[in-house]
């Protein structure tokens, strides 16, 4: 484990770190969180809609359609979303008038959803199947504002002018070229934008809803987090755009009354794997929680209130787990173990796929079954991966608890 922490912390912490705090994946990952309200509002009607209570399907019945209503203007529109939210907070990163970026992303990306035939917006491009869509838009529609405005090539107005009115027309002139631009590809070409770009993120789509794809996220992740930088950060801003698109599209699947295509949707990862926080470090408080030690005793009792909120960082710098061998083994194999496992039961169907999104600080057990549309089970397997956990972090805790106690004993 020294070896391979050592791997990560000299090759891949450096690329990761680098990529994260890389201005477009920033703005990536600060558009996809800002969506994040609108598809827990969207999986609140879905719980009600779909609530597992015998006969409750046939009383709401002829109210379905009405239900419907806010999950198709929160999924069903979640690309138009994407793309304002990335497109605004790449503007502001870039110290442009934010609102107008915002928009000019959108308009352009509303333009190549348009049906030419029938004249009318094509509504699968505006929701999950257009999101990769949306964010490359968003960046390239921004980026190209950015260097018309460095470069002059844009309508100044006199200072006496309004500012409102200064900043549609810098606007102007970056939205003539980018509305003919995509024009000219889209429909003088024909070259249909969505399809290309889902053909190119396929590879990525495709491996990480598989046990093999999503496991080794889980390794980086916990990795990344054992030699000090936060791995669900990092790594955010490339795995987020595919997690919420296998949530929408298990929710239209759920909506369509149709199987959930997706195993690893949003809400897998933070729910089924990270109980009580990342690598599952409440089971480690629960383990130590009348530790002999009394060092580890006050940090598991200060930190179990937090981890019951999936917050971990008091265990995790207070023991600490960071660049700690003896606690980056279960730390990272109780990650593993429980993604494997929550995977295989859900490909299995004993436990319904995720298609509903919950706030990451939701205690576990309550999380589990909440994600998973209200299916008991799930619950149950919560309440099964923290024993789980705590019976991988124990021999590790016992040997750590009799160093420390034996160091002291020689230290008097």
């Amino acid at each position: 484990m020294v070896k391979s922490a050592g791997f990560v912390h000299r090759w891949v912490v450096p690329f990761l770190t680098a990529l994260s705090d890389n201005i477009y994946m920033s703005a990536i990952r600060t558009g996809m969180v800002s969506v994040v309200p609108l598809t827990i509002i969207g999986g609140l009607f879905m719980v009600f809609s779909y609530l597992p209570v015998p006969g409750w399907e046939q009383k709401v019945e002829k109210y379905l359609p009405l239900l419907q209503v806010p999950v198709t203007a929160t999924f069903g529109l979640l690309a138009v979303f994407v793309c304002f939210a990335i497109g605004y907070d790449l503007g502001k990163r870039f110290k442009q008038e934010a609102i107008t970026s915002g928009m000019l992303a959108t308009v352009v990306f509303l333009l190549i959803q348009v049906d030419l035939k029938e004249q009318t917006l094509t509504m699968a491009g505006l929701g999950s199947q257009g999101l990769f869509t949306a964010i490359l838009v968003a960046l390239f529609s921004v980026r190209v504002q950015k260097f018309m405005l460095d470069h002059g090539a844009v309508i100044r107005m006199p200072a006496s002018v309004p500012e409102a009115v200064q900043e549609s027309f810098l606007s102007l002139t970056p939205m003539i070229v980018l509305v003919v631009f995509f024009w000219v590809i889209r429909f003088v070409l024909g070259v249909d934008i969505n399809a290309v770009v889902q053909g190119a993120f396929k590879p990525l789509v495709f491996a990480l809803n598989t046990l093999p794809g999503i496991l080794v996220y889980a390794f980086l992740v916990t990795m990344l987090w054992s030699v000090g930088i936060n791995g669900d950060n990092t790594m955010d801003a490339i795995v987020l755009p595919v997690f919420t698109q296998f949530l929408a599209a298990n929710v239209a699947a759920m909506q369509a009354g149709t199987a959930l295509p997706y195993v690893t949707a949003n809400g897998f990862f933070t729910t089924f794997a990270n109980v009580g926080g990342t690598g599952a470090t409440i089971a480690l408080a629960l383990v130590l929680l009348n530790s002999k030690d009394p060092g580890y005793r006050k940090v598991s009792r200060l930190s179990l209130p937090t981890q019951v909120f999936q917050i971990n960082e008091p265990i995790f710098y207070g023991m600490p787990i960071v660049l700690n061998p003896i606690f980056m083994v279960p730390y990272v194999l109780s990650a593993l173990v429980l993604t494997a496992g929550s995977y295989l039961l859900m490909d299995w169907g004993i436990l319904q796929k995720p298609f509903v999104n919950v706030p990451w600080t939701t205690p576990p057990i309550i999380g589990h079954y909440l994600v998973s549309g209200g299916d008991w089970k799930a619950a149950v397997w919560g309440a099964c991966s923290i024993l789980i956990a705590m019976g991988i972090y124990w021999p590790f805790a016992r040997a750590a608890e009799r160093q420390r106690l034996a160091a002291a004993a020689a230290a008097d």
